[in-house]
């Protein structure tokens, strides 16, 4: 794999690594967390560790694209408010959209033998 492209992977991967690993964090120092937040979160720490392993490569940028597209859609519902909250809320959105097409161009980079 080309340097460029491993060095991308692990900075899309960071993404997932570090948002995972804080919330699990806090949940193991005492912060209450939910359940399914807790699942969401070692999971998306797995998807982030398996990214930057470079570990089914295709398949793992694609996963994580559609996490990032269902987030974004769930998370920052930008078209219900107005004024600075909405520009707050379209700002966070469109990260999650550039995150996304990174993790599709991953995806369509990967070639040679696949792990």
């Amino acid at each position: 794999m080309k340097p460029e492209i491993r060095i991308a992977s692990w900075l899309l991967a960071s993404v997932f690594v570090v948002m995972g690993g804080y919330r699990l964090w806090h949940a193991f120092h005492g912060v209450p967390t939910a359940n399914a937040t807790l699942v969401f979160s070692a999971g998306e720490l797995l998807l982030g560790i398996a990214i930057a392993a470079g570990w089914r490569l295709r398949a793992m940028a694609l996963l994580g694209a559609l996490l990032m597209l269902v987030d974004a859609v769930l998370s920052y519902r930008f078209w219900i408010l107005q004024g600075n909250a909405q520009a707050t809320q379209l700002l966070h959105f469109m990260k999650n959209i550039g995150l996304v097409g990174g993790l599709f161009l991953l995806s369509s980079l990967v070639v040679g033998k696949r792990r």
